[in-house]
């Protein structure tokens, strides 16, 4: 999730005005993925991209185009997608929400209803991809986040699962439990202040689950919001009370300045966030002098997927097509495409509903990202890692449970 006020949508549920009225949908469509959808020709198995390619979150939607378009062209190279004995090519058909609600809905509608895709691969962010799920039901096409991870994206008001909705990403609250447990077993932290980004339910829901998880004392807990500038009145006073670490739900671009600026006036103590960090921007807006002793937990870690030999491949491509490493967002994005090739195979059946049905059953799927077995709400169990910067670059990388 790359960008402010977007990625502090990726994980967001919080959703108003038309998005609001659209959630309300979700809950009353009844759709069953065991029935018939949409129908795909003999050649051609149409993807449908709705990703954040413009607006304040294009920074985690182009990085996870970069992914998909990996993928496709991989898949297409080998021949295609097995679709019951017949190979056929992905088409991809990709459209722009723009980080908007109500512009992830009519994109939706335009790849279900005129392109006719069997299925679709994003949005970034949980608000633009609870935006389309009122179209995507109705239509019975399934559709795969990369990194929409607020949990209750894939339930309904009632608590039932959406029959049509997947992610390939972690939630927040197992990324916060993780978060406390590094914290305490490897920082051996025990007064830890609090720093959370409460513009979405993605800062609040990593730090509701962190101090849920964590058994030392939170010696103080402050809030910020997206666009803050100046965060020395708070770190000041997390210095006066001779905090051992600082955990910082957010993203780079505020988290990156309270690096710094924490840095600047004697703050040494390890600070500690999510994956809303994992991105080089964070060591350029904090300063690559400023950058060590830092945390993040992450689905995706180079050095970890350097000892894999799915992952390396896959960093070794992505670097021979894009000439730069792979982020964990494109990572993401590449599963979620060989999900639903995963899921149209074992289903014998490129029709939609099929292919929901065939996400729901994943169980021992190789990722770039690890193991993947798609749970009963539709989330994906898989490893999860923290990288530490020093002085601005991945150091070490640390396994998680």
């Amino acid at each position: 999730m790359d960008n402010i006020s977007g990625i502090k949508k990726v994980m967001s549920v919080v959703v108003t005005g038309v998005a609001a009225f659209m959630l309300a949908g979700c809950t009353v469509a009844k759709s069953s993925s065991s029935s018939t959808g949409t129908k795909q020709d003999n050649k051609t198995v149409k993807i449908g991209v709705n990703m954040e390619l413009s607006g304040a979150a294009a920074g985690y939607g182009n990085a996870q185009k970069q992914g998909i378009e990996l993928a496709v062209s991989e898949i297409n190279k080998k021949g295609g997608i097995d679709v019951n004995g017949q190979k056929k090519k992905i088409k991809l058909i990709v459209r722009d929400n723009k980080t908007a609600i109500a512009t992830s809905a009519s994109v939706a509608a335009q790849l279900t209803n005129k392109d006719k895709v069997a299925a679709i691969v994003g949005p970034a962010t949980t608000n633009a991809g609870t935006a389309e799920i009122p179209n995507i039901t109705k239509a019975k096409v399934p559709s795969v986040s990369p990194s929409a991870t607020d949990p209750n994206y894939t339930l309904q008001k009632n608590g039932k699962v959406q029959p049509f909705v997947f992610r390939a990403c972690y939630q927040n609250n197992f990324q916060g439990s993780s978060a406390a447990k590094f914290v305490m077993r490897n920082i051996k932290a025990k007064r830890v202040a609090v720093y959370t980004d409460n513009s979405s339910d993605y800062g609040n829901g990593l730090a509701k689950a962190f101090k849920k998880a964590y058994k030392g004392k939170i010696v103080d807990s402050q809030t910020f919001s997206e666009g803050d500038k100046d965060f020395n009145a708070v770190l000041t006073s997390f210095k006066a009370k001779k905090v051992d670490a600082i955990y910082v739900p957010g993203y780079y671009t505020e988290v990156g300045l309270i690096i710094k600026q924490a840095r600047q006036i004697g703050i040494k103590v390890p600070i500690i966030g999510s994956d809303g960090m994992a991105d080089p921007k964070l060591a350029q807006i904090a300063g690559a002098k400023n950058a060590s002793r830092i945390y993040y937990t992450t689905p995706f870690s180079t050095q970890v997927a350097a000892k894999d030999p799915t992952a390396s491949k896959f960093m070794q491509n992505f670097k021979k097509r894009y000439h730069e490493e792979a982020p964990t967002f494109s990572a993401l994005a590449y599963d979620a495409v060989y999900m639903i090739k995963e899921a149209i195979e074992n289903e014998k059946s490129d029709d939609s509903a099929k292919i929901a049905k065939g996400l729901s059953n994943i169980q021992n799927f190789t990722g770039v990202t690890g193991k993947i077995n798609v749970d009963k709400n539709h989330n994906p169990e898989k490893p999860l890692a923290v990288e530490e910067l020093i002085n601005g670059k991945v150091g070490k990388t640390f396994k998680t449970e």
